[in-house]
Parts: structure tokens; C-alpha cells; sequence
């Protein structure tokens, strides 16, 4: 019998109503897969990669906690005047790479990195690109390659 996947999603907060939009598509793509999940919040794209390690870590030492099948990250990066953005988007993404590949996890990755807040827009609501529905759907099937290769029992 399969159980639903139990997700981490990982919420920048930096633009909380960018945040918030790409959250709903994701609650929405988690429900109609009938996932559960439990949402953690962070000051922003930058330490969403700590986040995750933290989780993946907590397994290591504390075996209390329901351990989480999948990964799910929402942010928000816009372009400023300084290289600041260079430094955030690449850094995240690198180490979130890093995360998913050192430890087999199936990671959605959902941090848009745009040029201003009209893009932004586009890509985070539910009616138009829905990233976060999106990047619940990558992680759902990257759980399915694992499924396929034996890494994930369920």
C-alpha cells in the first residue's frame, strides 16, 4: 500500500506576496496529489539551502520527527542595482544542487530569479505560470525516479 509523500516545502519570505502566491499553487498541486506537508519559513532565497540541510541533519540525531520524502522551495530573487542578485541566485541554486545530488533528494526547486516584480508575477500566480505548482510537480516526480530506482520505499 502506498502512503502519500510527506513534503518539506522551504518558504523565502523576502517578498511575502510573491511568497504567498506561489505558496498557494503549491498547497494546491500538494493536495490534488494528495501529499501531505509541513512549511517552513526563512527570511529569504538565501537560506533556503540551510534549511534544508538542517532537516536532512535532523534525521542524523533526532529520530522523532516524520522524515520528509521530498522537498519543495519557494523564493523570490529581482534584480537590484548592485551584484548582490548574482551572488544570491547562484549560491542558492548551487547549493540546493549540492543538497539534491549528495543526498538523493527528490528537491522541487521554485525560487524564481527575475528582473523586476512584473515578472515575478507572471511566473508565481496561480492563473498564469504557477512556479509553485510547478516545483511541487518536479519534486513529485523526482520521487517517482526514486521510487523506479529502489530509493524510496513508498
Amino acid at each position: 500500500m502506498n502512503e502519500a509523500p510527506h513534503i518539506m516545502i522551504v518558504e523565502g519570505r523576502f517578498y511575502e506576496d510573491i511568497a504567498d502566491e506561489m505558496m498557494r499553487g503549491a498547497v494546491a498541486a500538494l493536495e490534488a496529489a494528495g501529499a501531505t506537508y509541513e512549511r517552513f519559513t526563512v527570511p529569504g532565497a538565501f537560506e533556503i539551502p540551510a534549511a534544508v540541510r538542517f532537516s536532512v541533519r535532523s534525521m542524523d540525531v533526532f529520530s522523532g520527527r516524520k522524515r520528509f520524502d521530498g522537498y519543495v522551495t519557494l523564493g523570490c530573487v529581482i534584480r537590484g542595482e548592485t551584484s548582490h542578485y548574482d551572488y544570491v541566485c547562484g549560491e542558492s541554486a548551487r547549493k540546493l544542487q549540492d543538497l539534491a545530488c549528495d543526498f538523493t533528494l527528490a528537491l522541487g526547486y521554485g525560487i524564481l530569479t527575475v528582473e523586476n516584480r512584473e515578472q515575478a508575477w507572471d511566473r508565481a500566480a496561480v492563473d498564469r505560470r504557477n512556479k509553485g505548482g510547478a516545483a511541487v510537480e518536479a519534486c513529485l516526480a523526482m520521487l517517482e525516479l526514486k521510487r523506479q530506482f529502489r530509493l524510496f520505499p513508498r
